[in-house]
């Protein structure tokens, strides 16, 4: 079981680390129209990962005054 969990989260730490600033444009456009660039719609769950993916990178890439959600 921890091997498995682990497994996951440096498959995940690697998937962020991966994202380019391209990527994250296309990926909050997609979360903002609920479309992928090919038309296609996005599931709930697709756009839930695409939030997390976006938070994520924005937390490692961007200052806090530039990331979703700042007030």
């Amino acid at each position: 079981m921890f091997r498995a969990s682990r497994s996951f989260a440096m498959n995940y730490q690697q998937l962020i680390a991966n994202i380019t600033p391209e990527i994250h444009i296309n990926l909050k456009r997609a979360i903002e129209i609920g479309r992928w660039p090919d038309g296609r719609r996005l599931s709930d769950e697709q756009r839930a990962l695409c939030m997390e993916a976006v938070i994520a990178y924005e937390t490692r890439h961007l200052p806090e005054h530039e990331r979703v959600g700042f007030i």
